[in-house]
């Protein structure tokens, strides 16, 4: 969108004065007073203020569902289109990204880990060298970002915004252990020996979900958060069968037709998706095909077989047929869901997760052991990138408040 298209947004905005735009945006973005600073001239006052409220706001103005949150709730929807907040957005943040101010508050003198550089890990490192605490974020991969670096493809959300994330992180004395997986070579009770008096496990959710059909082992699958985090490493061929048709399974789909190939279907046992609806758009331009009412009952060399489901009205699965059905595919990505890696758990002594192996946290993001909180996805499962931020600032004001009785 040009900057004239971008002003002429702006200038639609009513200035609500109970902004519903605003009530639903999961961090409660203060998008009239943004927008009112814009119309000003005030850009950097306006970018300033989005980034004191989410320090990812460029980051979530490319990749929210704005359908569902800020945009979805305009009121000029009503009867004409809604006032398009993501790009106003985009177009402050980007512009001045480097430009807005981490304000550090004087030295408290303590210490906090952060397991993980996901939007809630480098969210909360944000907002603790913010409040003056020193911060190490400890990081399994080569660079930081998580799953928006690694789960996101580059033409969705480029990579050069996270770099440019990590360079002002570093600038505000945010200190960084990448290649270390902590669960493995170190533990959280290392940590807390070696002075961290504060431990956030924001680690994300990096196991797949394995589907337990047969066939699954062959070498013609794998699963979508493998093949998005290196797409070049996995011979796809001509025909792909991706399971699921989720965000991840979109990404997945869209991934692999802008790498050259020719079919890519998506498969479901419902008629309905949860994934964001422009992004499911986007994927049928550009040549996927969505097949529902389909339950996986294994893989072959050949493709993957389906039984077909009969559903009620209401859309629930009332029947699973008995007949196979082959779905001719070169390579079969499962993209169902994605779960929690146990290390962590396992290597810390009253650490709890519930059933689905997600940190047990109070309503003050405290885990089950002293001085050690929780955020984002491996709290509460896959939800968006904009929750995970909000989440990690509850966490830090936790945190917060922890070091101030250790005082």
């Amino acid at each position: 969108m040009t900057m004239l298209n971008i002003q002429s947004e702006a200038n639609r905005c009513l200035q609500c004065k109970i902004p519903r735009c605003r009530t639903g945006c999961p961090i409660s973005t203060p998008i009239p007073q943004a927008i009112a600073l814009f119309k000003l001239g005030k850009l950097q006052e306006a970018a300033q203020m989005l980034f004191d409220n989410n320090p990812l706001s460029l980051v979530c103005a490319i990749v929210c569902d704005h359908d569902k949150q800020c945009e979805g709730h305009c009121v000029k929807g009503i009867k004409e289109s809604p006032v398009e907040w993501g790009s106003i957005e985009r177009f402050i943040s980007d512009t001045y990204l480097e430009r807005v101010q981490i304000e550090k508050a004087p030295s408290t003198g303590k210490s906090v880990a952060v397991i993980g550089s996901g939007p809630a890990g480098m969210s909360a490192a944000i907002e603790l060298i913010r409040r003056g605490h020193e911060v190490t974020v400890f990081e399994a991969q080569s660079e930081i970002g998580g799953m928006v670096r690694y789960g996101i493809p580059e033409f969705r959300l480029p990579k050069s915004i996270l770099d440019r994330y990590a360079k002002k992180m570093k600038a505000a004395g945010i200190r960084f252990r990448l290649h270390t997986a902590v669960g493995s070579s170190i533990t959280i009770e290392d940590m807390l020996r070696d002075g961290y008096q504060a431990v956030l496990i924001s680690s994300g959710l990096w196991r797949a979900q394995a589907l337990r059909v047969p066939g699954e082992t062959l070498p013609n699958v794998c699963y979508g958060i493998h093949y998005l985090a290196s797409p070049k490493s996995f011979e796809i061929g001509n025909r792909l069968a991706v399971i699921g048709t989720g965000n991840t399974a979109i990404d997945v789909a869209r991934t692999a037709l802008h790498q050259g190939v020719s079919y890519v279907t998506l498969y479901a046992r419902r008629a309905q998706s949860n994934a964001d609806p422009k992004e499911r758009e986007l994927a049928l331009l550009e040549g996927a095909e969505f097949k529902s009412q389909m339950q996986i009952s294994r893989i072959t060399k050949d493709g993957p077989m389906f039984k077909a489901v009969r559903l009620d009205e209401q859309g629930q699965i009332v029947e699973i047929e008995e007949t196979e059905q082959l779905e001719p595919a070169d390579f079969t990505i499962i993209a169902a869901s994605q779960g929690p890696k146990s290390k962590l758990i396992h290597t810390t002594p009253g650490l709890e997760g519930n059933a689905r192996g997600l940190l047990k946290v109070d309503e003050n993001s405290r885990t089950t052991v002293e001085g050690v909180f929780g955020a984002g996805d491996v709290v509460y499962g896959g939800k968006t990138v904009v929750e995970a931020v909000a989440d990690a600032k509850k966490a830090v004001q936790a945190i917060d408040e922890y070091l101030k009785t250790k005082e």
